[in-house]
């Protein structure tokens, strides 16, 4: 799983915060296990929102011109089982799972190793999942023009797990279509080789 560089983030305001969160709890932020919470919450956040004033374009801004030895437009390139984390802007609770990414090549395909980057960015940010799945299907539609586009998210939301109805054995998968891929034919047909087993 790929890594996010930090993005810029008032350090010194999170600290304050956490410092507050831990009072009004009634923690004592002094004594020896919390000293170090409230730099460790902000350098934490960096990692967590460091897609925040990230264009995902960038990632795909090196597609390379491609045409099938046929002469024909591309088959489909899929992607399965990209790793994500991100932050549900609900709760400021972690939800992670992994994505599977679909495209039909038109004119223009990308390094294997730039989609991941493109989910990274977004998930780098407050998000709910829903618009993370679109997020992901417009970046990759806007920078590749592509025929056709399907991403689908599954994840487990510490939302869900953790608080209200704890239900630690649920997953939430959502569904994003662009193009030719939101046929129901081409669609069933991903769905069944995202679901394919492993060897």
């Amino acid at each position: 799983m790929t890594t996010s560089t930090p993005g810029p983030i008032d350090a010194a305001r999170i600290e304050a915060a956490v410092l507050e969160i831990l009072a009004a709890i009634g923690e004592d932020p002094g004594r020896p296990g919390l000293r170090s919470t409230p730099q460790r919450v902000a350098q934490s956040y960096g990692e967590f929102f460091g897609g925040l004033g990230v264009d995902p374009q960038v990632h795909l801004a090196d597609s390379e011109e491609f045409s099938a030895v046929s002469g024909d437009q591309g088959e489909l390139v899929l992607l399965r089982d990209i790793e994500f984390r991100s932050i549900c802007e609900h709760h400021l609770l972690p939800f992670s799972g992994v994505a599977h990414v679909a495209y039909l090549p038109r004119t223009r395909i990308i390094g294997l190793g730039r989609i991941p980057r493109v989910v990274e960015t977004l998930a780098a940010r407050p998000q709910l999942q829903e618009r993370l799945t679109e997020e992901i299907a417009d970046a990759l539609q806007t920078g590749l023009d592509p025929r056709g586009v399907l991403v689908v998210l599954t994840a487990t939301h510490g939302c869900v797990s953790d608080r209200g109805v704890r239900q630690s054995k649920s997953s939430t998968v959502t569904m994003a279509t662009r193009g030719m891929l939101k046929e129901p034919l081409e669609r069933a047909e991903i769905m069944a080789m995202i679901g394919a087993q492993r060897e």
